[in-house]
């Protein structure tokens, strides 16, 4: 009986320690099966934001591709006519007596225009926006006398350069013997086309400059008095100033700066290559230089 008796007593008591283990080795089973799960969720997560990233890459490369697939020539082609940036800017873009746009740059663009199948139209822009006109589409190209500054080939897809240029001081005939060197500027006043070479070359010398819309307006500053002087493109001068121009009164004297003139197309546009053949093509032919001598640009032509 006794030996029953502690025989169920030791049952007893394995039972409880078993029970006890059971107790003490569940809680830290399930802490660990939980903290498995947190983690696979976790990296199921980032594997997720991964994907997506992959897929928003991806999706901004097809819109890049999508948009340089997209040829401006042709769309051109498909609307008839090409859009001109332009300003008032003699001998390069200006009217004649009738209001039709002439010059050596628009004659030089209807040519191009003509290659192209359609026609040139010329629309006045301000030229402190003429990146944006040519990002929203509202122009095709920059045709204007237009300087290549880094600001300019970094926000256009420009041609090579077709004509060199400097920066020039214009001022009255009858004091021009007081202005022939740098130093003797200080104390001018500047007439400058609102963000042009002018400008930036008034500044580069720390000149005295009140910007105005266009080099034209700023040449009659200095006509009417307003300014004592001006900064202008010296192919504008040429054309302007001096006997036998519009302005037979004033002179230029010191050139400011040395530079070349491209034509700008919206960045990543194929129209910038075309009128790179063109401009070959009309150049070897001689059509360029019997268009630059109709406007006495034929000095500063550059071969292409």
């Amino acid at each position: 009986m006794k030996k029953r008796i502690v025989s169920m007593m030791l049952a007893l008591a394995a039972c409880s320690m078993l029970a006890a283990c059971g107790a003490e080795g569940g809680a830290p089973a399930s802490t660990a099966q939980s903290t498995e799960a947190e983690e696979k969720a976790e990296a199921t997560e980032k594997a997720d934001d991964a994907k997506d990233e992959e897929k928003k890459e991806a999706d901004v490369k097809d819109e890049a591709k999508e948009d340089a697939a997209e040829s401006d020539v042709e769309k051109i082609k498909e609307k008839g006519k090409l859009i001109v940036g332009i300003t008032d800017f003699e001998p390069m873009d200006f009217k004649d007596d009738s209001g039709n746009w002439i010059g050596f740059d628009a004659d030089m663009a209807k040519e191009i225009a003509s290659a192209l199948g359609v026609e040139a139209e010329f629309v006045e822009i301000d030229w402190d926006n003429k990146i944006l006109e040519l990002e929203n589409g509202s122009i095709d190209v920059v045709w204007n006398g237009m300087t290549l500054t880094p600001e300019v080939t970094s926000s256009m897809e420009c041609t090579n350069p077709y004509c060199n240029n400097a920066q020039v001081v214009v001022v009255k005939a009858d004091v021009a013997d007081k202005y022939q060197d740098k130093d003797s500027l200080k104390d001018l006043t500047f007439a400058v086309e609102s963000g042009s070479s002018g400008e930036a070359a008034a500044a580069e010398n720390g000149l005295n400059a009140v910007a105005v819309k266009s080099q034209a307006d700023a040449v009659m500053e200095v006509e009417a008095g307003t300014s004592d002087a001006c900064i202008i493109d010296l192919l504008m001068a040429g054309a302007m100033v001096g006997e036998n121009t519009s302005y037979k009164d004033l002179t230029h004297t010191v050139e400011l700066t040395t530079e070349e003139y491209g034509i700008g197309c919206r960045k990543g546009s194929d129209l910038a290559a075309f009128i790179n053949e063109q401009l070959r093509s009309l150049y070897s032919d001689g059509k360029t230089e019997e268009i630059a001598k109709k406007y006495g640009v034929q000095d500063a032509l550059i071969a292409q």
